[in-house]
């Protein structure tokens, strides 16, 4: 049988496929991520299958004796003759014998990477991470593969992507993290040594290390950005934005509602990818801020916050 039929040729093309899928997850290219996920079930699945037995890769329509000749090994074909299963034949053989469960989610992922949803890619990609982390994983206990030895790099993010103990947001915002660290240190393959160092100590934004007014919104009240605490995925200096939360006589408050990095790109927006943030195991950053009212805004007159 053909060598790029084989055990090691499909879990080859899945890892391949899976790391591509992860880098196009973390850029937000998730159509691409769709179409790289998907292949990399299919090629898993496949895997498994062949493992078993690669009579289990034959695609029985239209009664093809000789393509069953074929992967039993009694009949030599042309390469550009064979056809093996599709990726839906294939979960649904790998069912029926109890390996992988009913998972709607997962067949959505084979239907977007076919383009055979009705639906807009991106949209629904975007959340089905965790479905092809948990259907990987799945799969690499059946042929006897662990996990790190699939995933390398990416293995620390894809178990917090199928970690139940942490909520969806908590599970994002820390997959997000890992994937911008991994994004930026690919950006320095090949360069000079210290590149990625220099890099780091270049200033990311015109901001100081104070404040400065963005937008004046109805009534008055300013948002605010600052530079920021340090970044989670790369370690440059990132820009904290604040939103009003109530105001006195004297004072305005306000409370950081986003974080973002020029230098990696990784950011996260609104009170709850804010307090998945802290909670990441982050360097500590300025939660809340105060502003005396008054006609201008001097460094004495502002007052930082408790830190997270």
């Amino acid at each position: 049988m053909d060598d790029s039929l084989s055990f090691e040729s499909f879990l080859s093309g899945a890892g391949k496929a899976a790391y591509k899928a992860m880098e196009d997850h973390g850029r937000g290219e998730y159509d691409e991520f769709a179409l790289h996920a998907g292949v990399a079930v299919e090629r898993l699945a496949k895997a498994a299958l062949v493992k078993k037995n690669p009579l289990y890769l034959v695609e029985m329509r239209n009664g093809n004796s000789d393509m069953l000749l074929y992967f039993g090994g009694d009949l030599e074909m042309d390469g550009e003759r064979v056809r093996t299963v599709g990726a839906n034949e294939a979960l649904k053989r790998l069912r029926r014998m109890g390996v992988l469960p009913l998972d709607p989610k997962l067949d959505l992922l084979i239907e977007l990477r076919n383009g055979t949803a009705h639906t807009t890619v991106g949209d629904q990609a975007k959340a089905l991470l965790p479905t092809l982390a948990e259907a990987v994983a799945i799969l690499l206990r059946d042929v006897g593969i662990s996990f790190d030895q699939f995933w390398g790099r990416w293995s620390s993010a894809v178990y917090v992507a199928i970690d139940k103990h942490r909520g969806e947001v908590q599970r994002d915002v820390e997959v997000r993290i890992r994937q911008a660290r991994h994004l930026f240190e690919d950006r320095f393959k090949g360069l000079p040594p210290g590149a990625k160092e220099r890099a780091l100590t270049v200033p990311q934004s015109r901001l100081s290390e104070w404040i400065e007014t963005v937008e004046i919104r109805t009534g008055g009240v300013p948002i605010l950005k600052t530079s920021g605490g340090d970044c989670p995925a790369c370690g440059s200096r990132g820009i904290l934005t604040f939103e009003p939360t109530h105001q006195t006589a004297t004072d305005t408050h306000y409370s950081a509602n986003g974080f973002a990095c020029s230098l990696c790109t990784f950011e996260v927006s609104g009170p709850d990818e804010m307090a998945a943030l802290r909670k990441a195991n982050t360097p500590a950053m300025v939660t809340t801020m105060s502003v005396t009212h008054g006609p201008t805004l001097s460094p004495e007159e502002l007052k930082s916050g408790e830190t997270s």
